[in-house]
């Protein structure tokens, strides 16, 4: 058997006398979807900080693809193919969605240190740029600038953005959030059609986005898990409804 994607075993991290992520372990095995669902104050956003690099755990080990990662940066984490999106939108406003899509595929190239070379509209980056732009549906919004984009179409710019660095493990932190109903629409039909050969964990609000994507779903509470199993195993469990979902026929809605 092949290694798995991403294993935590054990991780816990602590803030003085809070626990902010306490044992959590998991393994997600290649092209596998998992959500991370808890109440606020539950862990998901220490646990993904951790997960990328941010932050290192105060006790138990993270491996990626088989490697302990435990010790590494941010960016060494980035370069053996994990990539992130974030609660808050991280782009150059002022800049095209084309351009901004370039930057990202050029970092780490040789060519990002060549500033003042003028671009090849027709060299690698990019065929790669408008590809991934056709896939993410903002074709049409290439010469734009990010600051005319809809909320929405800022949180596709985001994921066209992580998949350019070709990566095989994307950490999507709230990608629904602040998003209308048709916007989530088109989220859903975005992150269902991104190929197997990606990997990808997903802390999200929206019970019925997250339970529909994932073939797995880890609640948290307190930091702690609470469980972990499928989108039906999820809505039955008691502890999971009490403490999050609510009640029994308001998660069978869901």
């Amino acid at each position: 058997m092949p290694d798995p994607v991403l294993t935590l075993d054990a991780v816990s991290k602590e803030f003085g006398g809070l626990t902010a992520v306490d044992h959590v372990s998991l393994a997600l095995s290649a092209g596998e979807r998992v959500a991370v669902i808890g109440p606020n104050g539950a862990g998901k956003t220490t646990l993904f900080r951790m997960i990328a690099g941010e932050m290192r755990p105060s006790r138990g080990t993270i491996s990626l693809f088989g490697r302990d990662v435990t010790r590494l940066s941010e960016r060494k984490r980035a370069l053996r193919g994990v990539a992130r999106t974030f609660q808050v939108s991280n782009l150059f406003p002022s800049l095209t969605v084309e351009y901004n899509v370039r930057l990202a595929a050029q970092v780490g190239s040789w060519t990002s240190r060549r500033f003042w070379r003028r671009l090849d509209a027709n060299d690698r980056f990019a065929v790669e740029t408008r590809a991934v732009l056709e896939h993410v549906g903002l074709g049409d919004r290439a010469a734009h600038t990010v600051e005319t984009l809809s909320h929405g179409e800022q949180r596709q710019l985001e994921i066209a953005i992580a998949l350019m660095s070709r990566p095989r493990l994307i950490l999507l932190d709230e990608p629904a959030a602040g998003l209308s109903v048709a916007e989530r629409q088109v989220l859903r039909g975005l992150l269902k059609d991104l190929s197997t050969e990606v990997t990808y964990l997903l802390i999200e609000h929206d019970m019925s986005l997250a339970l529909e994507l994932a073939d797995r779903v880890l609640c948290l509470d307190n930091g702690t898990p609470l469980a972990c199993g499928t989108p039906d195993e999820i809505r039955a469990d008691a502890a999971v409804q009490a403490v999050y979902l609510g009640r029994r026929d308001e998660v069978a809605d869901g």
